[in-house]
């Protein structure tokens, strides 16, 4: 396939997934967690008379300038069947959202989902490619700055980027105009000066085979795919 056709069928496949999430579950759309008109988020709620609820925040892919919620409630199915709330959030992409605030808003957005669900279980971060990076991000928050510090349980973060330097001279940062600073300041592998294992946290590397940058998360729409066992296992629902 082309480039840009890999791409249209990547939006294509997110898009019916996320359609058929919102056929099925029980939604709250459009629900504001600032007052920017890019701030909003979706949640795909379950049915269950349980306690034990967990939520997943996803936080979509698309280089910083592509995709939005409209294409992230793809995954809410197999892991409504189990119980699990699913939020995805939206954020101002570029060339209208600039890093700065693109990295503000997942990290607000956080704090909202907390306080309005604050019932869950637990909270854990899910992203993709740029949105990895975003959940990144999150995990490294200074939340002093905040009015509320959100117990993080767990991240699942699918091929993301980590180190925003050796963007800065290619065409994804043509909509972003990154500064060196900038990029400095939004690299999650430049705020973690030592590992994470280092820190106490039980962390693990998973090489997924036969998959490629899209397929990987396409196919959490899939109940006994190995990525969607993985991410109930981490939220102890499998």
């Amino acid at each position: 396939m082309a480039a840009d056709d890999v791409i249209k069928a990547h939006v294509k496949a997110l898009k019916e997934g996320t359609d058929h999430a919102r056929s099925l579950a029980q939604t709250l759309l459009n629900v504001p967690y600032g007052e920017g008109e890019g701030e909003k988020l979706d949640a795909y709620i379950p049915t269950t008379n349980s306690l034990d609820v967990p939520l997943v925040i996803y936080l979509h892919g698309g280089y910083w300038q592509f995709l939005s919620k409209e294409e992230s409630g793809f995954m809410a199915v197999p892991l409504m069947d189990k119980g699990v709330v699913v939020v995805a959030v939206g954020y101002d992409i570029a060339p209208r959202g600039n890093m700065d605030l693109m990295v503000s808003q997942v990290r607000r957005s956080v704090v909202s989902v907390v306080q309005q669900y604050s019932h869950i279980s637990g909270l854990y971060l899910c992203g993709h490619s740029a949105g990895a990076h975003l959940a990144a991000m999150v995990l490294s928050t200074d939340w002093s700055q905040y009015s509320f510090m959100p117990e993080i349980k767990g991240a699942f973060l699918v091929s993301g980027i980590y180190d925003l330097l050796p963007i800065l001279s290619t065409y994804v940062n043509e909509p972003l105009k990154m500064t060196e600073e900038v990029a400095i300041r939004n690299s999650p592998s430049k705020l973690i000066p030592q590992t994470l294992k280092a820190t106490g946290v039980n962390v693990t590397l998973e090489d997924v085979s036969n998959t490629d940058h899209f397929s990987i998360i396409e196919q959490l729409v899939d109940e006994d795919y190995h990525l969607t066992k993985l991410l109930l296992k981490m939220m102890g629902k499998r």
